[in-house]
């Protein structure tokens, strides 16, 4: 017993024993595991970037290009480890499957990178932009990769069933929206943010909680999630297939290459606007963190992904799952429009972000049952399967646009003249921004994706992949069979 492998010790096995996706995996597996990380990750994608220019006030190293630079050059780093990391896990064998293992291993890793990434020393300008590029990459290009590229492949490698995976994406998706659409868009807001201003000390203990919590609920989605695909690739005795050809694969794949064009497109709208969010309510919408003007806006968003939980996949099933995101992404421009023609109008801009995020729904609660169909047909194509590698372009495409986005925006904002909050007398303190740095914010959060949602809609138009996919799953099954016998 004692010289058993760790990942072969009884406590870590769990068995494949159905088929069919249990309630027991859907619950604790895809909706409630994934909530610690994915929370982390939402206040991060929000906060962080605040953390940086108002509390520890980095906008002035190097005249400001450090926080062009540094996302940017950080996010090449995480380009390359996702690359590795997908390399990895399709090369990865165990019992447990080939992407699970990965996140046992995630949950201690965040916990502690997510405290490192708040716990920046008192000292020179040079001793915290360094410890800002250390523990940045250790968090991202690290720990969160680990634990992103083998949740991301979770909903893929647990059943070819396209109606229990599109079940499976909608547990996920409500566990991101509860995370981000509720508890970091409302509660944040309303709350938290007003408590802890620019004080250092409250965001250490806050993020230190959140980066804790995220050990248990991730080791609870390891133990009650499965891999039934892997189990049935495995069982055929399917043959590891070298890098070189994989990647040839993956890009040779046109529903391939438009899945990466419309992510990317959406991935640079998104970013753009979540980054932009806290600053355009501060500044241009409300007053600085008056706990109102954010709430109502994230409250107007938070509405639509409660309809879509009931309403989106009916459509998808009815409409096809390309056609309901196409009409979405018009909705998207046309509530953007709205938005950005009344930046200052509260009432203009909540029918506009009600409009625009009911066109939303659809990219979000379907868009990976439709990836893990692409993934299904280049097996059918190809006859192996390259989730990991496949999954971690994906990835590149996410954390790259992160750090782009965020030094443009960062760019952006310096250039135009933003001035950073003060502490006085124990109040923070916010400064008034000029026109030019107003400007900015409203391109950030709601003129871009006027634009973005157009190109994404257009691309749809030639992801056809829905036609064909029931028929090329049973030739796969066939082959398999075949394989056995």
């Amino acid at each position: 017993m004692a010289q058993k492998k760790l990942m072969e010790r009884r406590a870590f096995h769990t068995r494949i024993n159905s088929p069919d996706v249990k309630p027991a995996e859907k619950w604790l597996g895809y909706l409630l595991g994934p909530a610690g990380a994915l929370l982390l990750n939402a206040v991060l994608a929000t906060y962080l970037n605040v953390y940086y220019t108002d509390v520890l006030k980095l906008t002035s190293i190097w005249g400001g290009a450090f926080l062009v630079i540094f996302p940017i050059i950080s996010k090449v780093i995480d380009a390359v480890t996702n690359v590795a990391m997908g390399y990895v896990i399709d090369r990865t064998h165990t019992k447990e499957g080939k992407a699970r293992p990965w996140l046992l291993l995630s949950a201690p890793l965040m916990a502690l990178r997510g405290i490192l990434l708040f716990t920046v020393p008192n000292g020179s300008e040079t001793v915290q932009a360094v410890w800002v590029m250390v523990s940045y990459n250790l968090f991202y290009s690290f720990a969160y990769t680990i634990f992103n590229m083998s949740h991301s492949l979770m909903v893929p490698l647990s059943t070819r069933d396209t109606g229990q995976r599109g079940g499976l994406s909608v547990f996920n998706q409500i566990t991101t929206i509860m995370m981000s659409g509720i508890l970091v868009a409302l509660i944040f807001p309303m709350a938290i943010m007003p408590a802890i201003g620019v004080d250092k000390g409250r965001w250490i203990t806050l993020m230190s909680i959140l980066s804790v919590l995220a050990l248990p609920l991730t080791l609870l989605e390891y133990y009650f999630t499965k891999e039934r695909v892997t189990e049935e690739v495995e069982n055929a005795g399917a043959e590891s297939v070298a890098f070189a050809r994989q990647l040839g694969a993956i890009f040779s794949d046109r529903y391939m290459i438009l899945i990466y064009a419309y992510f990317l497109i959406s991935a640079v709208g998104a970013c753009i606007k979540n980054i932009s969010l806290v600053y355009f309510c501060n500044y241009v919408l409300g007053s600085y963190n008056d706990g109102v003007t954010q709430t109502m806006i994230s409250v107007i968003g938070g509405i639509p992904m409660g309809i879509g939980i009931f309403a989106v996949w009916p459509l998808a099933k009815r409409f096809g799952k390309r056609n309901v995101t196409i009409a979405g992404c018009i909705l998207i421009t046309i509530g953007s429009g709205i938005c950005c023609m009344f930046p200052t109008d509260m009432t203009m801009m909540l029918v506009g972000q009600f409009v625009k995020n009911i066109g939303g729904l659809p990219g979000s609660y379907v868009f990976m049952a439709l990836f893990a169909d692409v993934l299904d047909h280049m097996e059918w194509k190809t006859g192996f399967r390259s989730d990991g590698l496949a999954m971690s372009v994906y990835n590149i495409i996410a954390v790259a646009m992160v750090g782009i986005c965020t030094g443009i925006f960062n760019g952006m904002i310096a250039g135009a003249g933003y001035v950073a909050p003060e502490i006085v007398n124990g109040v923070t303190v916010a400064a008034e921004q000029t026109q030019a740095v107003k400007n900015a914010f409203i391109f950030g959060f709601v003129g871009l994706e006027t634009i973005t949602g157009l190109v994404m809609a257009a691309l749809l138009l030639f992801l056809n992949v829905e036609k064909n996919i029931g028929n090329e799953q049973a030739e796969i099954r066939a082959r398999r069979e075949g394989n056995k016998e």
